[in-house]
């Protein structure tokens, strides 16, 4: 498994970060303006369906059953994409996927690839492995092509150019574009209509010269050997059946038993994702086309290894609808990079960790990016309980006996009425050493470990008179 997404700051803890992020307005101005627009257009067509909560269940249910039967449905996808035509290789992690991509792309001669917007190969750093070995990726969904003309990194899940207003967008159209085939219109505007003009026109260029074509999937029908590939401008469509050579590169966890199981999906990921009641455009394909040639990669690169974890294997559940990034406080304040990962956002910061493991000060800080309100668990149409897995990942992120020791205090504490009146007599006689009485001898900051604590809280000022001493002078307040 690869230590770090390619291009991402994982040397760097979340809270330096989002530090850094918090100091940009313009990008919280951009964010705040987004994810609020897209939540509201999610509310709006989830609750014009009525059985939402049962198709909720429906989707959990079927991911839960196909995750802890997931050897035997990898097998029989395997069975029925060689059947139909295909070919099925097995990488264990980054840089298997990376060798047998390049591989199969160096076999056709060429050194330009078209991709279907992929979060895996992100993962795994495939456009940058494949351009060590001198092939070109490019991008075609408009905000990857933003990304990519940008020298940027995605930002969100769904919308990976989230964190870039439209005259942000002109001015790379303008300077970039280019160099990267059809240049810009002269006189190119930030109006909408007019940059998606320039994308496809710029684009369609690309799809028509280019012979090789990378995609991820979306869902995966062990049943048929079918992939399925959801998106909303039809560059997906155009990437997978003009090209000679598909190359899908697809997680382990993408796979579902049936085509019945796909019906509950269909409906699930559009609402939650682009709050639409029907994806604009959902492409199929079984194998190999007539006169193409298909290969598809199934990439473990840690996700067995997240499946053996009871608690945190629900984060595999996940179908990428980027709900929880959209309803975060935490993420609409400082968006994706500071999550140093390809997944941001509350889905990142359980799953990152799980995948790349904590050997990095990154990942060991990303469970605690979360005020725990529990708004992800909320939306997430699979019901993965992301506040659980954060609170278990915190546990595995530090050595928890510091922990332990306070709340076994606070249980002695706690288990005698004496022992607390006695610890609140002694805080009332401290009153005047704290940060807010007349002495002050006690720190605002505390010191050590505890410091982490009061650098973004106060301490509570201490009353002169604790409950338990009021009660017994006024006779619960009836004197």
């Amino acid at each position: 498994m690869s230590v770090t997404f390619l291009g991402m700051p994982a040397t760097r803890p979340f809270p330096r970060n989002a530090a850094g992020a918090l100091r940009d307005s313009q990008l919280r101005f951009n964010l705040r303006k987004a994810t609020r627009t897209i939540r509201a257009k999610r509310a709006s067509v989830v609750a014009e369906a009525p059985d939402w909560a049962e198709l909720r269940e429906a989707g959990r249910a079927i991911k839960e059953h196909t995750l802890r039967n997931l050897d035997r449905y990898l097998v029989r996808l395997e069975e029925a994409v060689t059947a139909a035509g295909g070919h099925v290789h097995w990488a264990a992690d980054a840089a298997e996927a990376n060798r047998i991509v390049t591989e199969l792309v160096k076999a056709t001669g060429e050194t330009e690839v078209v991709k279907v917007k992929s979060m895996v190969t992100q993962e795994i750093g495939l456009n940058e492995v494949l351009l060590e070995h001198g092939i070109t990726a490019y991008e075609t969904d408009l905000a990857e092509l933003i990304v990519q003309l940008g020298d940027d990194r995605p930002s969100h899940i769904l919308v990976p150019a989230i964190h870039r207003n439209r005259a942000e967008i002109r001015e790379i159209f303008a300077e970039h574009m280019s160099g990267w085939g059809r240049p810009a219109p002269e006189n190119l505007t930030d109006d909408p209509a007019a940059l998606a003009d320039a994308a496809r026109l710029h684009l369609r260029e690309r799809f028509l010269k280019t012979k090789v074509a990378i995609s991820g999937a979306n869902f995966a029908i062990a049943e048929t050997g079918t992939l399925v590939v959801l998106e909303s401008e039809g560059n997906g469509r155009m990437c997978l059946t003009l090209p000679r050579t598909l190359i899908s590169v697809v997680g382990i966890e993408k796979v579902l038993p049936t085509w019945r199981d796909l019906e509950v999906f269909l409906q699930l990921l559009p609402r939650s994702s682009t709050g639409e009641r029907m994806n604009p455009y959902t492409s199929m394909w079984t194998g190999a086309a007539e006169g193409q040639e298909f290969h598809l990669v199934l990439l473990d690169n840690g996700r067995t290894g997240v499946l053996a974890d009871e608690v945190g294997r629900q984060a595999l559940r996940c179908i990428r609808c980027s709900a929880c990034l959209n309803v975060c406080p935490v993420y609409e304040r400082v968006g994706g990079h500071a999550y140093g990962s390809v997944y941001p956002g509350p889905i990142g910061a359980i799953l990152t960790p799980q995948l790349r493991g904590m050997g990095s000060e990154l990942d060991r800080s990303l469970p605690y990016a979360s005020s725990l309100c529990g708004a992800c668990y909320e939306v997430c149409p699979v019901a993965i309980d992301i506040p659980s897995v954060l609170v278990h990942l915190r546990t595995r992120a530090r050595h928890p006996w510091p922990e332990r020791a306070g709340m076994a205090a606070a249980g002695w504490v706690f288990e005698r009425s004496g022992r607390l009146a006695r610890l609140q007599r002694a805080g009332g006689r401290l009153r005047r050493l704290t940060p807010r009485g007349p002495h002050r001898l006690i720190p605002r900051r505390l010191p050590g470990p505890l410091g982490g604590w009061t650098d973004t809280r106060d301490l509570p000022e201490v009353p002169e008179e604790s409950f338990r001493a009021w009660w017994d002078r006024t006779d619960g307040g009836r004197r």
